[in-house]
């Protein structure tokens, strides 16, 4: 008979039924594809209510949606974005706002330029091992911003980029963390960026399809309705789930979030520092709410439907165009992030749409943003079997304490769910990277491939290219304020004492 595993993770299971073996795959809910989550009807055709970017770099789940038929389409940035600060509107092109005055964009500049650099002291597989590691691991990020960041405005947008990110507060998570999860999605201009960064592209259909038509391969072996609440290592494995079933296996694949752990009672229990870590890592808190209006109105006015928000009322902080690629369905896209999701959370369905479609007249300076003819949203934070989205934080000073094990087995669980990848985590690339690599080490450990095999490199998607990101010679060398500061004093000392000297040469100078 073949060995029989029990999994909680379909890109895992795909490979493992590929491999030849036997598995079956619990699911707690009616529906599978976790942390996105496909939603269709006569208004809006489909509409991806959680996890829905893709872009270059990403070539896992890019080769997996190509092998399951299912093409993407470029996130519309044909026309101008628009930062909205301090009550204007400022349309530009880019991945990042431009600055006007001198100091705020040596600031600015400083600030994305010193956290690229940081981050290339971070080993992606061992972020605890960075040089730096304990020292920015005690630190916030709210303090790491303060400390590089001199004026109000760079700040506030610092606060933005953690908050779009990450969905948590600056305080409340590690500087080393973010700095990790940052480089290992590419750097500061990949992460943020629609074209050649994180969010250039979706799938057309909707990324819930990848989870579906997986499922759809894997048959019956796919158990919807199936929440876990025991695994029992004292003999074999036996997982027992809430509708009173029990399953037998040689071993388990868990892909839920590391703190959905405490749901799951263990014999023998979770080793401390295992059980330690799923108390101390929670979730990010974010709201995703469409839009939807008879016309792509923004387009008329050269506006391609991303909006930059920087005002504390706003419920929204960033939006992206959410239109069909034929043009249909126009929709705007917006994240209530972080503080503002737990904020607005007791508001009705009708409240939140309305607050949002006055923020948007207000951004794109027209009363049509007033009447949308449709309104989609979705809050994870209520979600019992996510807990929250995009992914978990790791708040200050736990990385280096727990986060090495956060990929170690524990006995015969293995560890999947996109927290544990290193490429692209939080993202559906890292869900994919991490399900294959747990896979891979069941595989190893049944002495079917070699250890050298579990980490395979991934070759780049022919069909969604990576161009990459580069600096100018002003943006590697440029001070920043506070360099400046120090050069303006040294030059202006300099400038005194010369000065002094040259009097004192000819006599100018009295002796006392």
């Amino acid at each position: 008979l073949k060995p029989f595993l029990l999994f909680l993770g379909l890109s895992a299971a795909k490979l493992l039924v590929e491999s030849g073996q036997n598995v079956v795959v619990l699911e707690a809910r009616n529906r599978v594809g976790g942390r996105t989550f496909t939603s269709r009807n006569a208004k809006v055709k489909w509409v991806d209510l959680g996890g829905a970017y893709v872009g270059p770099t990403q070539n896992r789940v890019l080769r997996l949606s190509k092998e399951l038929g299912i093409s993407t389409y470029k996130v519309n940035e044909v026309e101008r974005l628009v930062h909205y600060v301090k009550g204007k509107s400022y349309p530009f092109r880019g991945a990042f706002p431009p600055v006007w005055n001198p100091l705020t964009y040596l600031d600015y500049n400083n600030l994305w330029r010193t956290m690229d650099e940081m981050g290339k002291e971070i080993p992606r597989e061992a972020p605890w091992k960075a040089p730096h590691a304990e020292e920015w691991d005690r630190m916030s990020m709210k303090e790491l911003i303060d400390n590089i960041c001199w004026t109000k405005a760079c700040k506030r947008f610092a606060t933005l980029f953690v908050n779009v990110n990450v969905t948590a507060e600056p305080h409340e998570v590690s500087a080393l963390w973010f700095l990790w999860y940052v480089k290992q999605c590419g750097g500061t201009v990949r992460i943020f960026s629609t074209t050649n960064g994180g969010q250039e592209r979706k799938f057309l259909g909707g990324s819930g399809q990848i989870s579906e038509k997986i499922m759809e391969r894997l048959g019956d072996r796919v158990k919807l309705e199936r929440p876990v609440f025991r695994i029992d290592q004292s003999e074999s494995v036996k997982v027992e789930t809430l509708n009173h079933e029990t399953y037998e296996a040689k071993y388990v694949i868990s892909a839920i979030p590391p703190s959905l752990g405490i749901k799951i009672h263990y014999n023998p229990p979770l080793p401390p520092i295992r059980n330690q870590l799923i108390h101390r890592i929670p979730l990010g808190s974010v709201i995703k709410c469409m839009v939807y209006y008879k016309e792509a109105f923004w387009r008329k006015m050269d506006l391609c439907g991303t909006m930059v928000i920087e005002e504390e009322n706003s419920p929204i902080g960033l939006t992206l165009d959410d239109t069909k690629p034929d043009g249909t369905v126009p929709a705007i896209m917006g994240f209530i992030l972080a503080r503002k999701a737990r904020k607005l959370a007791h508001l009705s369905k009708d409240e939140r749409k309305q607050r949002i479609c006055e923020i948007y007249a207000k951004v794109l300076g027209t009363d049509e943003a007033l009447h949308p003819v449709h309104y989609e949203e979705k809050n994870w934070c209520e979600e019992e079997y996510s807990g929250g989205c995009y992914t978990v934080y790791f708040p200050p000073g736990i990385m280096t304490q727990f986060g090495k094990i956060i990929r170690q087995p524990v006995g015969r669980i293995f560890f999947a769910g996109t927290e544990t990848a290193t490429e692209w985590s939080g993202y559906m690339e890292g869900a994919v990277q991490a399900g294959e690599r747990a896979a891979r080490e069941i595989l190893c450990e049944m002495g079917k491939i070699s250890e050298a095999d579990i980490w395979k490199l991934e070759p780049e998607s022919m069909d969604v290219p990576a161009f990459p990101i580069t600096t100018t010679f002003w943006e590697r060398n440029l001070p920043s304020v506070p360099g400046l500061l120090k050069l303006t004093f040294v030059s202006t000392l300099f400038s005194v004492t010369a000065a002094g000297l040259f009097a004192y040469k000819k006599g100018l100078l009295p002796w006392k």
